[in-house]
């Protein structure tokens, strides 16, 4: 009797840029799988600008700019997914946001081709999420800016 193949389940996320006005190009892809380690996101991602840039998954599936008054880019995303309310912006190491990832970083050229892992997170946490990628970095902290001090929502993709 032959062994059975275990069949890898994985989630695919385009990522596209994003403004007040709306969705606009895409500019690559976010795969996730579960793995020995955690969760496994592989970038390949084109047209951000070199250096580091926070990285989150959002509460909702939603890329589009708020619909009150919060007009920013991907404000529709939500905050950062934190199932226990928390409230804390710890980092991805911390007892905090299970949204909060490693941070993504962009080569001179501006693409970014790598592997981020999240220990504290399955796939199954993805499931009606977007995943948002910030203008700058991010410190982990709430202090001296909220949430990291990453600015600007640039880019957003949910699972297609």
């Amino acid at each position: 009797m032959l062994a059975e193949q275990k069949k890898a389940i994985i989630l695919n996320f385009d990522i596209h840029r994003v403004s007040a006005q709306g969705v606009a190009e895409k500019i690559g892809t976010i795969t996730a799988e579960d793995g020995a380690e955690g969760l496994y996101f592989k970038t390949n991602l084109q047209g951000l600008t070199p250096g580091e840039h926070g990285f989150h998954v959002h509460q909702n599936p939603d890329c589009g700019p708020g619909q009150s008054q919060d007009k920013s880019p991907a404000a529709a995303a939500g905050g950062h997914y934190d199932p226990t309310s928390s409230d804390l912006h710890n980092g991805p190491g911390g007892n905090g946001h299970k949204g909060d990832l490693p941070l993504l970083t962009v080569d001179n050229d501006g693409n970014a081709n790598q592997t981020i892992i999240a220990p504290h997170l399955k796939l199954a946490d993805l499931e009606g999420r977007a995943l948002v990628i910030h203008q700058g970095g991010d410190n982990f902290s709430d202090q001296p800016k909220p949430l990291g001090g990453g600015g600007e929502r640039i880019a957003c993709g949910i699972t297609k």
